[in-house]
């Protein structure tokens, strides 16, 4: 209950920190467009779409974290995170749209440089408080990305912060013309418009990496088999895979363990291995461990195993004198072989006819059935 608490906190944080920015970028669009056009600064106009895609980077958020935060369902047992990915690779596309847009705009009025227009002081004005506004913002955003662990968040924040930066371009290219360099405006327009670009394409190219799960980074990885090979009755790790899904990090593990432990042992360690990466690691979700008795990786394609009926018919045959008296048996499948240990009543250790004929019944059965490695006898006190 206090997980899901903590989930619906966080989830409020991330919509809260979206509206914020969302009421701030409609005042930085309509302020810098309008002065853009009033006081003649295409650099300016352009740092005002840019705003503009904040604001819609800011709603889209607003959704993303909506759809996102929906609980786990039949249909999507691992949750909705993923839509905070695919809301960043649309906000990436239509920023990359957006500068592509703005430098074909003003590529063609820099074809005719006499019909520029001069921007006055009045655009350096609103560029100098764009870049404050921006900072703060960006600070901000920042401050609850990192407290909800949101990547989404995190990369709307560094669009505000690139809207700063566009605004510091634009400064420079208001104040060059005004210098006497006609070209300083239109060609910071376009450098606003390739960060802008920029930005974007470093969007998609992260969310894709998710989408088609991408390992975390190679040194969280070695961290996370670091703390596994730490654990109390963990032998080897032969399997490791990582991936991510919004903020949260999922991981598939194959722990070696000792063979010939009882499964409820295995299954022990797993949940250890699984507790502890959750706690250690804050970006871990779940984690799916995987009990081996040995490294099977490297060995050749077997032929399929002894089940444990045939085991049971064998055992039979060749231990047909005492068959009624096994109290139980245990497998162990190592090395594409097995091993067999029969459990007998203590009353036959002391009938050394009786544990003579055994000894060469299972030797036997050692002998005439390739998948039988050895065959071990204990008596039950």
């Amino acid at each position: 209950m206090a997980e899901a608490l903590d989930v619906a906190k966080m989830d409020k944080l991330k919509t809260r920190a979206s509206y914020i920015g969302a009421a701030v970028n409609v005042f930085q669009t309509l302020i810098k467009i309008g002065f853009g056009i009033l006081g003649q600064s295409a650099a300016l106009i352009a740092d005002g779409i840019h705003s503009l895609s904040d604001l819609l980077s800011d709603l889209l958020v607003i959704i993303a974290v909506k759809l996102g935060s929906r609980e786990a369902d039949h249909e999507h047992p691992y949750g909705h995170r993923r839509f905070e990915t695919i809301a960043t690779v649309i906000l990436g596309a239509g920023l990359i749209a957006i500068g592509g847009a703005i430098v074909w705009s003003v590529m063609e009025r820099m074809a005719h440089p006499e019909q520029l227009p001069v921007p006055n002081v009045l655009s350096l004005g609103v560029a100098a408080i764009s870049i404050l506004v921006n900072e703060w913002l960006y600070q901000y955003t920042k401050r609850i990305a990192k407290t909800t662990r949101s990547k989404l968040l995190l990369a709307n924040a560094w669009h505000q912060r690139s809207d700063a930066l566009s605004s510091l371009v634009v400064l420079f290219g208001i104040g060059a013309v005004m210098l006497g360099y006609p070209l300083a405006d239109a060609i910071a327009a376009v450098v606003v418009a390739l960060m802008v670009a920029k930005i974007g394409l470093n969007l998609v190219l992260e969310s894709i990496k998710e989408l088609v799960d991408t390992s975390l980074p190679p040194e969280l990885v070695a961290e996370i088999r670091t703390a596994i090979h730490a654990i109390d009755g963990v032998e080897d790790i032969h399997l490791l895979r990582t991936r991510q899904m919004g903020e949260d990090a999922l991981i598939d593990a194959h722990i070696v363990v000792d063979p010939r432990i009882t499964v409820s042992e295995g299954h022990m360690i797993g949940d250890i291995v699984r507790d502890d990466l959750i706690r250690r690691f804050d970006d871990v979700m779940d984690v799916l461990v995987h009990v081996d008795p040995e490294d099977d990786e490297s060995l050749q394609e077997q032929s399929r195993p002894l089940s444990r009926r045939e085991v049971q018919r064998l055992l039979d045959r060749y231990l047909v004198d005492v068959k009624l008296a096994i109290e139980d048996f245990r497998i162990h499948y190592l090395d594409g072989q097995i091993e067999v240990e029969v459990i007998l009543p203590f009353a036959i250790s002391g009938q050394p006819e009786q544990l003579e004929k055994i000894r060469r019944q299972c030797k036997l059965m050692r002998l005439e059935v390739k998948k039988v490695d050895n065959v071990f006898v204990f008596f039950k006190v």
